[in-house]
């Protein structure tokens, strides 16, 4: 439970901001997004379209944009209700709203202390490092601008919170409700998230978190964390011991370069070569149910189970869940004692809500976490 101590008063912060990747939201869209995402690597126009059929089987609409509206109704309404008088914008990193017009916004209606809530709860570059890294442009181009830039601090990764990791307990109870009865006692977890080359996994978090061999860093950690606190409680409301595995979907890049394995389908194979009855896809790397969600899992990997005669259900992400909305309050207003604690406004620091092995993430990214291939400078980090 939350610190009840902890004042119902954003300060020092006056406004938080949605950060998320964003989405196309119509066919013509869809490859102006992918440049978008792949700007810098070089990839060809018409791979870009080819790539892109995964959007234009759901019309080239990506189902991102209209969650996060979801989850910005559900925060602003958690708030009101909690009597938090802290305006909440969105931003995104590769379509509209883009972050640097949002972030102009915010400057424009006079924010000079902004929170970040970015829609990735776990230590990697690419859900961490790499939003800092956008911030820091955005807050360059204000800059050139002659804008006034306001600090900006991103919330701690929250992978572990109670608000985010009960959610999904109930849904992976219902997706275990969806199973033909007479193969739902026997039926298998998979926890899902996206694979990262096995270096970036390998250099997630902080330094002291980094591993080699492919052990996967804070990337992997946290995910195993989390996966086995959903399975304990699977377990202690259905009375049943399921086996269960973390695995990896949505993978890219050039096929010569290690990423975290095994795949889901490949999963999938193997479980029905043991003679697995049944299996619950668990999407625990995601926030909500977004294009690698739909796709990767209930289009293609539930395609393979179909194949294979293997029986399927897959659980909801948190989404917009009210829970989720109070998850995020409450790291605003830890986050908020914090820094009036840090600054002498307060007698005590507040009590940090984690649940599992690992604890409370830092509040701030430290020297040597999740580095980027190249150095580039990051917002809301020690470096």
């Amino acid at each position: 439970m939350p610190d009840q101590s902890v004042q119902p008063a954003p300060d020092p912060y006056d406004a938080l901001l949605l950060l998320s990747f964003g989405g196309p939201e119509g066919p013509d869209d869809v490859v102006p997004f992918l440049e978008n995402v792949t700007r810098g690597r070089g990839i060809p126009r018409e791979r870009l379209k080819e790539v892109g059929q995964h959007y234009f089987l759901f019309g080239g609409v990506s189902p991102i944009n209209a969650q996060n509206r979801e989850l910005l109704h559900a925060l602003r309404k958690d708030f009101a209700e909690h009597g938090l008088d802290l305006p909440v914008y969105w931003g995104n990193r590769n379509w509209a709203p883009y972050l640097t017009d949002t972030l102009r916004e915010m400057a424009a209606d006079g924010h000079r202390r902004i929170l970040v809530l970015a829609t990735s709860a776990y230590a990697s570059y690419s859900g961490c490092r790499q939003y800092r890294e956008n911030l820091a442009d955005a807050l360059a181009a204000l800059e050139s601008e002659g804008l006034p830039l306001p600090r900006v601090d991103k919330l701690r990764h929250y992978f572990n919170h109670p608000g985010f990791v009960r959610p999904m307990v109930d849904t992976t109870l219902a997706a275990l409700a969806e199973l033909p009865e007479d193969r739902r006692a026997g039926a298998h977890l998979a926890f899902t998230t996206h694979s990262i080359p096995t270096a970036a996994a390998d250099t997630s978090g902080p330094v002291e978190a980094h591993t080699e061999d492919g052990e996967g860093g804070a990337y992997v950690a946290q995910h195993l964390d989390v996966a086995r606190l959903i399975a304990d409680a699977v377990r202690e409301e259905t009375g049943v011991e399921r086996p269960w595995r973390l695995v990896y979907q949505s993978r890219s890049g050039a096929p010569h370069i290690p990423w975290l394995e095994p795949d889901i389908c490949d999963h999938l194979e193997e479980l029905h070569g043991e003679g697995a009855p049944a299996v619950v896809m668990v999407p625990i790397g995601f926030v909500s149910d977004h294009m690698e969600v739909k796709y990767d899992l209930d289009t293609e990997a539930t395609a393979k189970a179909a194949e294979l005669g293997l029986p399927v259900s897959r659980a909801s992400t948190v989404g917009a869940d009210p829970r989720f909305a109070a998850c995020v309050r409450e790291l605003v207003l830890e986050r908020a004692a914090t820094e009036r604690f840090a600054e002498g406004r307060a007698a005590a620091a507040p009590v940090r809500c984690a649940l599992g092995a690992l604890g409370p993430s830092h509040d701030v990214c430290p020297v040597g976490c999740c580095p980027a291939r190249s150095p580039r400078p990051a917002a809301a980090g020690a470096d």
